[in-house]
């Protein structure tokens, strides 16, 4: 009878972390404060690096996960005339532009979804 209880106390765990880890894979870990899904990506139509002679690297304070990456990624690649690419490794965030950046706006960008520029 012991080892029935032990037995079926020790599935509810295995059970109980598959669902966890599937959920982990799904949408990321808590990081960035959410278990929602990941954003969806902006995508960069004009993707020929010799259109965007402006580019600028930021080191971006904060980010820890994918969805964080895909947050700043987003904010930046909204902007018209604008593609970033987000280095988790170095936390950084190289910014190609059309036109001069103005490093203040990106600044700004960048810390309303809740992320630091270090200068």
């Amino acid at each position: 009878m012991g080892t029935t209880i032990v037995i079926f106390v020790l599935a509810i765990i295995v059970v109980c972390a598959i669902f966890s880890i599937r959920k982990r894979i799904k949408y990321g870990s808590a990081c960035c404060g959410t278990h929602d899904a990941a954003p969806k990506k902006i995508k960069v139509k004009d993707k020929n690096k010799a259109h965007y002679p402006y580019t600028c690297t930021l080191t971006v304070d904060g980010m820890h996960c994918s969805n964080c990456a895909r947050r700043v990624e987003n904010a930046l690649n909204s902007k018209e005339g604008v593609w970033a690419k987000v280095d988790l490794e170095k936390k950084s965030v190289l910014v190609r532009a059309k036109n001069p950046l103005e490093i203040s706006e990106l600044s700004k960008s960048i810390s309303d979804v809740g992320y630091t520029v270090i200068f």
